[in-house]
């Protein structure tokens, strides 16, 4: 009897999927309840899905727990879906909806996401984040000011050691940099605060992944083998927000009531300087949105800011060194490329005249996706992507990684060949699949920001130092997937050499 009520519900389920599958992309059927979940590979799983692709085709569908997920693998669907405004909420992930509660931008959506991120976008802009112009001129000085404290760092402790882990240092800097720019503040290397933030920060990105199963399962939070994570990560948040309010309030007494926060002034050079002054404006308005620019808001978009900026580009760069310091050859370009052009440290002016400098930070981006598994995006409504139905509340997940390791757009895809990214002209030249910002409205609004970073970082390192790797033969390239893909930990001969 018991065999047969089994038999009868297996094949009721069962049926169940093909009926609601109806019309949607094609996909495996996983188990009930978990779906699809025990058969992704935690530590790579834009590995497994790219193995599903490879089976189903470049648009396919699988239950993620309580999460339908369909995943885009290739670039002309993957550009067209980013870019319809159904497809611009996030995911009904526990991270984003549970723990973070929908604020900030980067777990916002509908008309929240949308102002907050043009406001994010002028003060960046504000700030220097422009092609041209003075403002640009001020935070390239800002930015290069960090590098000459990094190549200060590395040159002394070069002469301590014969190789250590760049890493640390690289952090700290970077850290500095955008604490800078965020908040308008900077903190001594031992400072316990900042000690702690950065514990924060590295712990919190292996914790939160597409692949942690809370996600999508929330039951799993009350385990022992959860609670703990997601303690780690409540108490992290807790902490973290009340040391931003502390310095918050000392903002606020700083800032001048009538400050004009339109004009470039140190009053509003920081993102936050700026996010208080628009509250302000508008509480004096008393206009509706002044809702948006809540304190809790506030607290999040900091941490957004600051957390998004610092993790993708130190891992970038630390996969750069690693990669450029590997291939003899292509350092040995880079920095003949470096010394025939230029006859002092490179600014973002020379930047245009060293194609092969752009190639290498490219190729770096492309080979080792930051992103692997793409920023998750939710359907705000339903709609329609290659002719099958996408129902509301399903996650995409844009699989950069598929398209970057796409044979048929990259020539040997696993090796690392800045000429890639090279025309025939030798002139630098990026295709349209290439989306180390990922695309669409959701695109990192940093962008251009990351590109002054990573471009003066590389070719001032590189000017400075000719770069070995300690037992490069071990070194293992498949990265540590949290939300971002890390190098593995590796020590650098650093050998003074400037160029000049």
């Amino acid at each position: 009897m018991y065999l047969i009520l089994i038999a009868i519900t297996i094949c009721t389920y069962i049926a169940w999927l093909f009926l609601n599958r109806r019309g949607k992309p094609p996909g495996p059927l996983g188990l009930p309840l978990i779906g699809y979940l025990p058969f992704i590979d935690p530590e790579k799983p834009y590995e497994t899905l790219l193995k599903l692709a490879e089976k189903y085709g470049p648009i396919f569908s699988l239950q993620m727990g309580q999460v339908y997920t369909v995943v885009l693998t290739d670039q002309t669907l993957l550009r067209d879906a980013l870019k319809r405004e159904e497809l611009t909420g996030r995911a009904p992930l526990f991270v984003t909806h549970g723990i973070m509660g929908g604020h900030g931008i980067i777990c916002a959506e509908g008309n929240l996401w949308r102002d907050q991120r043009r406001l994010s976008i002028e003060w960046l802009r504000k700030m220097g984040m422009t092609k041209f112009g003075l403002a640009r001129t001020t935070l390239e000085k800002r930015i290069l000011a960090s590098i000459e404290e990094l190549v200060q760092d590395l040159e002394k402790e070069s002469t301590k050691v014969l190789a250590f882990d760049p890493a640390p240092f690289l952090h700290h800097i970077l850290g500095n940099l955008m604490n800078d720019l965020v908040f308008g503040i900077k903190y001594e290397r031992d400072d316990e605060t900042w000690r702690y933030l950065q514990h924060l920060q590295e712990e919190g990105v292996k914790h939160i992944g597409v692949s942690m199963a809370v996600n999508f399962l929330p039951f799993l939070r009350h385990l022992p083998s959860s609670k703990n994570v997601i303690e780690f990560l409540l108490n992290g948040k807790a902490k973290t927000h009340k040391i931003y309010d502390s310095i918050i309030e000392q903002r606020r007494k700083e800032l001048p009531e009538n400050s004009d926060s339109e004009a470039n002034t140190p009053e509003n050079d920081c993102i936050l300087s700026n996010f208080v002054q628009e509250a302000r404006r508008r509480e004096a308005a008393n206009r509706p949105e002044q809702a948006f620019c809540s304190d809790t808001q506030l607290r999040h978009v900091l941490a957004d800011l600051f957390g998004a900026g610092v993790d993708t580009t130190f891992s970038t760069l630390r996969w750069i060194i690693l990669l450029v310091a590997l291939n003899k050859n292509v350092q040995k370009k880079l920095r003949e490329e470096l010394s025939s052009q230029l006859e002092r440290a490179p600014t973002l002016d020379d930047v245009n005249q060293l194609p092969y400098l752009k190639a290498c930070v490219a190729e770096a981006q492309r080979l080792r996706t930051v992103v692997p598994v793409g920023i998750p995006h939710g359907a705000v409504s339903e709609t329609t992507i290659a002719g099958y139905k996408i129902p509301k509340n399903t996650m995409i997940l844009p699989l950069l990684w598929a398209v970057h390791m796409n044979p048929k757009l990259w020539s040997d895809p696993g090796t690392f060949n800045p000429s890639r990214f090279l025309d025939d002209l030798g002139q630098y030249a990026a295709p349209s699949y290439f989306m180390p910002f990922q695309t669409g409205k959701r695109m990192c609004l940093g962008d251009e920001l990351a590109r002054m970073i990573l471009y003066l970082y590389t070719a001032r390192l590189f000017w400075h130092f000719e770069l070995d790797v300690c037992n490069r033969d071990s070194i293992d390239l498949t990265g540590i997937c949290g939300i971002t893909l890390t190098p593995p930990t590796y020590d650098i001969i650093f050998t003074k050499g400037s160029l000049c």
